[in-house]
């Protein structure tokens, strides 16, 4: 875990902003974002708002974003369609056919690099690209299928296996709709929506970031594509991540930053300090004791968490739950 004397704000020159869970729920806002991000804005930093979802255009993003009270532009908005575009658009020739198996927001991405859409395997497309659309139709399934099977390149917007739910379980995501197309041909499809590397790329090209820093919530996604990307990384609470997931992360998914919500934007955050095996911050001390870390002191329950994290991450192995459960329950962290 890293430390920072200056706001996160000030210290990176531009913020990579996961949406579902960090700034928004559905259509709900999560408390304390707006503010967050306005106060970040005042202090310097850029805002890109990027996510894996391929079904929405940039605009209707944007849109979304206002009415939960985060002014953005379709400008302000990086998608995993955009990616793929991108990706599809630097290895085919202008005007190439390219079979959409997803929504508008695909078809509005490979219009702007210049690449024709097309709904059949009939019309002969080079590639077939492939992202969420909750009206996706057998039909267009088994188009895709039989193109990629013709020897069309295959992409994907992103691999999430679920969705979130809402107040019912999850719902099958993209990566799982991918496996339909994938099974019926044999093809692996190059995916471009994080963790992987094209999403966080075309981040970095339209943002022209120099020190730019990712705030999520899932470190499935978020985290790892940002340790893909050799960026620095903040984890907020305030989506799917529990801090005993945290805890538990194996190296590539563990975030330079903690903080319960965007708020944390808008700190510095303090180093842990570790003095013969044990590891202090604030008011705050963690140790090994043979199976178990005790956490002792008191005062900001995140320097708690970040010493307990400090203590979970001491070398590459990944450690086991038990070991932190009675200290977890000593911050209380809801």
């Amino acid at each position: 875990m890293r430390s920072c004397d200056r706001p996160l704000c000030e210290a990176y020159d531009v913020a990579l902003l996961d949406l579902d869970g960090v700034v928004y729920i559905g259509h709900r806002p999560v408390p304390a974002a707006a503010e967050s991000l306005a106060k970040a804005r005042a202090a310097g930093q850029r805002l890109a708002f990027v996510t894996n979802n391929a079904s929405r255009t940039p605009s209707a993003v944007a849109a979304l974003l206002t009415d939960v009270g985060v002014p953005a532009q379709a400008e302000d908005v990086v998608t995993s369609a955009q990616a793929a575009a991108r990706l599809l658009a630097e290895r085919l020739p202008q005007g190439a056919k390219v079979l959409v198996v997803g929504g508008m927001g695909l078809r509005h991405a490979l219009y702007t690099r210049g690449l024709k859409p097309v709904s059949t395997a009939a019309e002969k497309p080079v590639a077939v690209v492939q992202g969420y659309d909750p009206g996706l139709s057998y039909g267009l399934l088994a188009e895709g299928a039989a193109a990629v099977r013709n020897g069309a390149l295959f992409v994907g917007s992103n691999g999430d296996l679920t969705l979130p739910g809402g107040a019912g379980p999850p719902r099958p995501g993209n990566g799982s709709l991918l496996k339909v197309i994938g099974a019926a041909t044999g093809v692996e499809p190059i995916v471009t929506g994080k963790p992987e590397r094209p999403l966080h790329r075309e981040s970095i090209i339209r943002t022209e970031a120099r020190r730019p820093l990712v705030v999520g919530d899932r470190l499935d996604t978020d985290i790892e594509g940002a340790y893909n990307g050799g960026s620095d990384s903040l984890l907020v609470f305030t989506g799917v991540t529990e801090p005993m997931t945290a805890l538990t992360a194996p190296p590539h998914q563990r975030p330079a930053y903690i903080a319960p919500d965007l708020s944390g934007l808008l700190v510095p955050h303090p180093e842990v300090r570790e003095e013969r095996g044990r590891y202090l911050c604030g008011g705050w001390t963690a140790q090994w004791d043979g199976e178990q870390v005790e956490l002792t002191g008191e005062g900001d329950a995140y320097d708690g968490l970040r010493v307990l994290c400090a203590a979970a991450w001491r070398d590459e192995s990944v450690p086991d739950a038990d070991a932190f459960e009675r200290s977890l329950q000593r911050l209380d962290l809801g």
